[in-house]
């Protein structure tokens, strides 16, 4: 986030009393476009700026817990080869990133920069031929959960992100690694395009799976993210909560990872109590705009709940739509591929994606990549769902 973070919220008065949760069942999907007042409704990009902060502040609070500013004098970057290596500090404590940049064979510095959250699953001839650099996101250097036991690991409370903010140890993962994505940023800043060959201004990020659900946090609590490539996230990702609520064998709030949120989110909003929540995965996907998102789905596997996705991205979407920015905006649902092995059918997709808003080429139509399987379009009534 910008270091305005903090003023803003002074001047929109977002508190956590203005996020309480809501005092009656809402079955359909919250308005994005609604204030905290209940009655104001975004009408051009200033407004949307700051209803953008109150959907940051209603997950932050009920869903992955809080992620800390960090003022710029904390910050201390250098390059080491190809390697960014940022160093950050607060208090005593200093937690230090390495992230190595693998750059572009074609074109001239500074490059656009694709991060890939702990590895960049999108294949890689997708960027031999582009002036695209990239990178991965070591995440297990903030937190080091995984949900398989093929790498150490620590529990809640115990990653290095806690030696700095032992306060917030009740965190999710995802408001950890979205921290500390933000300061691969921040140290890419600090040095300039002169010292990492990086244009900071076309950023973008991508994951698959978990990953997938990383990238969407990253891109949605970051705005110097350009693009943000979610692919195959499930549940706690673009997915509704709502929707996949008593819906079998899918990631909903009752059967998701809680390393990755807060205990408390369960115990608030199990069960039927997930209509009493304020917000839903829409306004997660939302909080991406003006910016660019591009999901991809997989219905081979339907623990990722494709159909809950199809309706958040078509909810979200009327946020892109108010400001007249739809073409930054896609979806890519299919099948007939393993997980996390993004088949030829869907390059298209995301190379449109790439080429518009990474490398800035304005002939590129991404007007109404709206794909999904035709039986979604015909079983899924999106007006249950979406009534703003």
């Amino acid at each position: 986030m910008k270091r305005s973070h903090l003023l803003s919220l002074f001047l929109i008065g977002c508190s956590l009393s203005a996020s309480a949760q809501l005092s009656k069942p809402q079955v359909d999907l919250p308005d994005p476009l609604l204030m905290n007042d209940g009655t104001t409704r975004v009408e051009n990009l200033a407004d949307w700026t700051i209803r953008r902060q109150q959907i940051s502040e209603m997950i932050q609070h009920f869903g992955i817990g809080q992620k800390p500013e960090v003022s710029p004098e904390a910050i201390k970057a250098r390059m080491v080869g190809d390697t960014l290596i940022v160093d950050v500090t607060v208090g005593t404590e200093t937690l230090t990133l390495s992230s190595c940049i693998r750059y572009p064979n074609v074109g001239q510095p500074p490059y656009a920069l694709m991060i890939g959250t702990s590895m960049l699953s999108l294949p890689k001839q997708l960027f031999d031929n582009r002036p695209i650099a990239v990178m991965n996101y070591n995440e297990a250097q903030v937190n080091d959960y995984t949900q398989g036991r093929w790498r150490p690991r620590h529990e809640r409370g115990e990653h290095n992100f806690d030696r700095l903010y032992p306060h917030l140890k009740d965190n999710g993962a995802y408001s950890e690694w979205a921290w500390g994505f933000s300061r691969l940023i921040d140290g890419l800043e600090q040095l300039g395009p002169e010292v990492t060959k990086i244009d900071v201004k076309r950023i973008g990020v991508s994951g698959c799976s978990y990953a997938g659900k990383m990238a969407l946090f990253c891109g949605a609590f970051d705005d110097r993210v350009a693009l943000t490539i979610a692919q195959e996230p499930g549940g706690g990702g673009a997915a509704s909560w709502r929707y996949n609520c008593g819906v079998d064998s899918v990631e909903n709030l009752d059967r998701t990872d809680y390393h990755w949120f807060l205990e408390s989110m369960r115990e608030q909003f199990h069960g039927d109590s997930v209509y009493l929540m304020p917000y839903d995965h829409h306004e997660l996907c939302a909080m991406v705009c003006p910016r660019a998102l591009l999901m991809l789905g997989n219905t081979d596997y339907r623990w990722l709940a494709d159909e809950a996705a199809y309706v958040s991205l078509n909810a979200a979407r009327k946020v892109w739509e108010k400001l007249g920015i739809t073409d930054r905006i896609g979806y890519s649902i299919n099948g007939g591929h393993g997980h996390c092995q993004l088949p030829e059918s869907q390059f298209p997709e995301v190379e449109a994606f790439l080429d518009k808003f990474l490398l800035g080429k304005s002939d590129i139509d991404t007007n109404n990549i709206l794909i999904a399987p035709d039986h979604f379009k015909k079983t899924i009534d999106l007006n249950k769902w979406i009534k703003f």
